[in-house]
């Protein structure tokens, strides 16, 4: 019995050794080829809307280069745009992965952290002109995608292909790839807002006795409107059509003055499937119509272009 338990032993350290020496190989293995890259962490999305009433709209982004020099390899960051067609309405169109233009790393400056940091940007004409698209070819509502292609003094280029999740999230928020919504200078006037719930207590959005309402910004100003709820104090109408005391019905309008260069519409979620509403422009025309259980978290593809 002796004899076995030694014999066990002896193989048990043979094998752990022989695990730790193959396990060593690996390591050394990945290190020996291992390459340090270069990054472009996202430091603020100053803008993510270009307008298409405005050539001189800008996309734009404020950036902060690091790599195995701290910055010292940094020799350039290049654009490239493409565009996805969200609105087939007028044809779909293809254009993609068009360069724009370049930011020598001489105009970065050196941020909080010592290392090269600088914005970077698009405006719609220039994007429009890489694309080689005409006002027949995109409409508001597409999408405006940049690609940041970060290129260091040895030849290396980094970009969205060569970015692992670890990268693109987390601390490093290098994601080399942004969205900007297409908008258009929006018809001045007062915008009529007709709202439904079907349960009959109101609008529960985001939060189950009421949350936020549709948010309108206006330019940068936000003005949010919304139907009321029971279950706490709200800021939003509890009359409407009619004017009842079951909170299935409301109405309430926007106005959007003359020379307002963007408005977004931006709806917080339906939290029980109960809501439905409805937006009509300054001529009573409808814009948007939303079902019952219909309403997902995000923009509304809410556009009426000034003439």
């Amino acid at each position: 019995m002796k004899n076995i338990i030694k014999v066990l032993v002896s193989l048990l350290v043979i094998f752990s050794f022989n695990s730790c020496k193959q396990s060593d190989n690996i390591i050394d293995s990945t290190l020996d080829n291992f390459e340090t890259g270069a990054v472009l962490r996202t430091i603020q999305v100053v803008s993510n809307t270009l307008n298409s009433s405005n050539n001189a709209s800008t996309w734009e982004v404020k950036v902060e280069e690091q790599d195995q020099q701290d910055g010292k390899l940094f020799k350039s960051v290049s654009v490239y745009v493409s565009i996805r067609d969200l609105t087939p309405g007028n044809g779909i169109t293809v254009a993609k992965d068009k360069f724009v233009k370049s930011f020598d790393a001489s105009t970065f400056s050196t941020g909080p952290k010592g290392l090269p940091t600088g914005n970077v940007s698009a405006s719609f004409g220039e994007a429009a002109a890489a694309l080689g698209i005409t006002p027949a070819q995109y409409a508001p509502g597409d999408l405006f995608v940049f690609e940041l292609r970060l290129e260091l003094t040895d030849g290396r280029i980094f970009g969205a292909s060569s970015a692992a999740g670890i990268i693109t999230g987390g601390f490093f928020a290098s994601p080399f790839k942004y969205n900007a919504i297409l908008l258009c200078s929006p018809e001045p006037g007062t915008y009529r807002v007709v709202m439904h719930d079907s349960f009959g207590d109101g609008w529960q959005t985001n939060g189950g006795n009421g949350g936020n309402g549709i948010k309108v910004t206006m330019d940068g100003v936000v003005t949010e409107i919304g139907m009321c709820s029971p279950y706490e104090a709200s800021p939003y109408v509890c009359t409407g059509i009619p004017n009842t005391k079951t909170f299935k019905e409301a109405e309430t309008t926007v106005t959007i003055p003359v020379g307002t260069e963007t408005a977004t519409w931006d709806f917080p979620g339906d939290q029980y499937g109960e809501i439905a509403f409805e937006i009509y422009g300054p001529q009573n025309q409808l814009l948007l119509a939303v079902g019952f259980g219909e309403g997902s978290p995000g923009l509304l593809p809410v556009t009426l272009c000034a003439m």
